[in-house]
């Protein structure tokens, strides 16, 4: 729990307190798995991380960003070690994204925020900016490590590239959220070594 020295005072000019930010976004995720997402309120939130309401209201405007942002962080965790090939990269990724998925707090916050954006277009454009964009970082990074090596070509210009990104991002988390939280069925190394080769042929065909 935090005492209330370790809040930001709103008009001080003071610096956020990442203290008190990593208490709320923990005890947002654990309100979650205890609470679902309908008996969530702002003010669980705060007193589970020993904070003022005011406090959270001066970084979020209402449960759903702060929703959001309790996932965003989850997902930073996600690396890309260099394997020595694109396939093993893309194995090993998919296999961290998968666990991480089956991690109570994960899941029950991805799946609740995920069905809140169907009815608030705000929502879907911060999952967006907060998730989705975010983590993008990992195909551009992967690509530039399969570029350098020969196992892919270049674009030919930025716009090519970019919507590449974005169909290969889709096709891997699509494919492991679906797998994992909508089938209920594994993703071992079996699984993401065939989704791989799949992957992996379909890209080989796009560039003949």
């Amino acid at each position: 729990m935090l005492s209330h020295s370790d809040q930001t005072p709103s008009r001080t000019g003071r610096p956020r307190s990442t203290a008190a930010d990593a208490a709320i976004l923990e005890a947002t995720r654990a309100s979650l798995v205890d609470l679902g997402w309908s008996k969530l309120t702002m003010g669980d939130v705060a007193t589970r991380a020993g904070v003022a309401k005011t406090t959270l209201y001066r970084r979020w405007a209402g449960k759903n960003e702060l929703v959001v942002d309790a996932v965003a962080v989850l997902f930073d965790e996600l690396e890309l070690p260099d394997r020595g090939s694109l396939a093993a990269d893309v194995q090993g990724v998919v296999l961290q994204f998968a666990a991480l998925l089956e991690r109570p707090e994960t899941r029950t916050a991805l799946m609740a925020v995920v069905a809140e954006s169907t009815r608030d277009d705000s929502l879907r454009l911060r999952i967006r900016s907060a998730i989705v964009d975010r983590q993008k970082r990992l195909v551009v990074l992967g690509r530039e490590r399969a570029q350098a090596r020969g196992e892919l070509s270049y674009e030919d210009d930025a716009e090519t590239a970019a919507r590449n990104a974005d169909l290969i991002f889709d096709v891997i988390a699509g494919a492991v959220v679906h797998r994992t939280l909508v089938s209920a069925e594994p993703v071992d190394a079996e699984w993401a070594r065939s989704f791989t080769s799949l992957l992996l042929l379909g890209l080989a065909e796009a560039q003949t």
